[in-house]
């Protein structure tokens, strides 16, 4: 774990980072971003940077017994946990970019195929993308709607929920808890509370 928050001139180092996979086995439940930032790359923790309401949302959840601060990174204890529950957290596309804009419709698509072999390789009961637009373009399925996709994702439940970006202003922690709970229900995640 870093000492200190990255500044921004460290952070501009880390375009094109990648960041490690938080892997469970066996996976019950396995969240999907669209991209890391830069942010998360400088401490290589996903969802880390201050302001991201992913944490936040997991305990609201029930997902997390704690709240959990990865914004130096993600606390060992903590990824213990995860791990435990059978909760995984990968990308679309595994590259850090300032914004998820910088993607390029040729990276989404090859992250899709990666995303896909993994998913058919690790058997996750479901797999729950965090960003409905970007997801709709790594698939070219416009048709994709938030909430739970009866068609599944090779061999596993999908579930499409919001992003939660401070950007995505249309949701609160407490309704990205709401969803990522039924997602972790539909998985069997051990819950707290």
């Amino acid at each position: 774990m870093r000492e200190r928050r990255p500044t921004k001139d460290e952070l501009a180092g880390f375009q094109g980072a990648t960041v490690d996979l938080l892997e469970a086995d066996p996976l019950r439940l396995l969240f999907v971003g669209i991209n890391p930032g830069l942010w998360t790359a400088a401490v290589n923790a996903h969802f880390a940077r201050p302001g991201n309401r992913f944490w936040p949302a997991l305990h609201r959840a029930g997902i997390t017994s704690r709240a959990v601060d990865a914004s130096l990174g993600l606390p060992d204890d903590d990824r213990r946990e995860l791990q435990d529950a059978g909760i995984g957290i990968t990308n679309i596309v595994h590259v850090a970019t300032a914004r998820a804009d910088e993607l390029t419709a040729a990276q989404v698509t090859q992250g899709a195929e990666r995303l896909r072999a993994y998913v058919r390789h690790h058997h996750p009961e479901v797999v729950a993308v965090l960003g409905l637009t970007a997801f709709r373009q790594a698939l070219g399925r416009r048709d994709l709607a938030v909430g739970h996709c009866p068609d599944g994702f090779e061999g596993a439940e999908l579930w499409v929920l919001p992003n939660p970006s401070g950007l995505n202003a249309h949701e609160t922690v407490d309704s990205l808890a709401a969803w990522y709970r039924a997602a972790a229900e539909a998985a069997g995640v051990p819950l707290h509370r």
